[in-house]
């Protein structure tokens, strides 16, 4: 009997202790839960130097601090530590040297941007060359260091602007954007504008822009001999643009210029005039077909190379439109509607 009483007392005594562990384990698991939902509600808390400071020095004493640590990873302190090291060995030198490196005047950092700027394919010898001859003292590694500062990512950039620049009368550039139909259906409109004067050579609409029929609307615009000066086509790597269009244009007498992967701002005065067409037409008008929309992108051509005024062209058109002086004193001015009222152009008008 006795025997018996003390199984079951052992037994209780186990129950209860599996008991209490359990409930110790769910404790446990409901302060977890809680400390994560703490965690996304609460902002992680800012550190000072001194608290840095502290964890650094008591990872350096103490073998086991990550038992204990729960703000930041123990990455964190590691690269505290090293950044420290850092610091300690950079004071130490200067302590040694003096102020360190020697300062490079401000004036000689200028000279190098002004001639790397101006002359974009000279490199560091060249560059040092010429400020020797100017008197500066500085070394070439010094002057290669400031030119790597300078041309980081920007060499493609003043190599592209260079092109531009010296063939800006016989460039041309053509692109694609896209209209939508009162049916939802989707509209491309080619057009080909010269760099020159940004005047709009041709614009046309399909629904199916074919190779063959890009070829068709390059043979079409340079049909005469009004633009036989361009040499040059920029347009992006689309696959309207493919082989068979660029053959047409070689036959035709003009390179084919590709721009780079995403590099729309290589063709960027065909980009600016897409925003001008959809600021100045698209986005107040509702297309109804091709007819219609052909019937507008003509007006509009007709308004942006003839009467609307640019501000990269000293406020003159691409075809050029000359000051009229007031005739006389009875005179009014009397406004020409374009685009079916949507712009106009003003003119002196004697009539009453």
């Amino acid at each position: 009997m006795k025997f018996f009483k003390r199984i079951m007392a052992l037994l209780r005594s186990l129950r209860n202790l599996l008991r209490s562990r359990a409930q110790m384990q769910l404790k446990i698991a409901a302060l977890e839960q809680q400390l994560i939902v703490f965690k996304k509600k609460t902002p992680r808390p800012k550190l000072s130097r001194v608290d840095r400071i502290v964890w650094v020095w008591i990872k350096r004493l103490w073998s086991n601090w990550k038992e204990v640590l729960y703000i930041v990873k123990p990455d964190t302190v590691v690269r505290w530590h090293r950044l420290g090291f850092k610091l300690y060995w950079h004071r130490i030198s200067q302590r040694r040297t003096g102020k360190g490196k020697p300062m490079i005047d401000d004036e000689i950092i200028s000279m190098i941007y002004r001639l790397a700027n101006e002359n974009t394919n000279w490199r560091a010898p060249r560059i040092h060359g010429e400020l020797k001859k100017l008197g500066f003292q500085v070394s070439e590694r010094t002057v290669s260091r400031y030119l790597k500062i300078i041309r980081k990512g920007s060499s493609n950039n003043n190599s592209w602007m260079t092109f531009l620049r010296n063939h800006s009368k016989g460039i041309a550039a053509m692109d694609f954007f896209t209209v939508p139909t009162l049916l939802f259906r989707q509209l491309y409109v080619l057009f080909i504008i010269s760099h020159d004067r940004r005047k709009i050579i041709h614009c046309s609409t399909t629904y199916h822009p074919t190779e063959l029929w890009v070829s068709h609307q390059i043979k079409e615009a340079f049909s005469s001999d009004e633009y036989s000066h361009i040499k040059y086509m920029i347009h992006d790597r689309g696959s309207n643009f493919s082989a068979s269009v660029r053959e047409t244009m070689k036959s035709i007498g003009i390179q084919s210029v590709r721009t780079s992967f995403r590099s729309p701002w290589q063709n960027g005065v065909a980009e600016r005039w897409v925003g001008s067409c959809r600021r100045d037409l698209m986005n107040h008008v509702i297309i109804l077909n091709e007819r219609h929309a052909d019937t507008l992108l003509q007006e509009y051509v007709q308004y942006y190379n003839e009467d609307r005024t640019h501000y990269n062209m000293d406020k003159d058109p691409p075809c050029g439109r000359p000051i009229i002086k007031r005739p006389s004193d009875e005179s009014k001015v009397v406004a020409l509607p374009r685009i079916g009222g949507l712009h106009h152009k003003y003119v002196w008008s004697d009539a009453a």
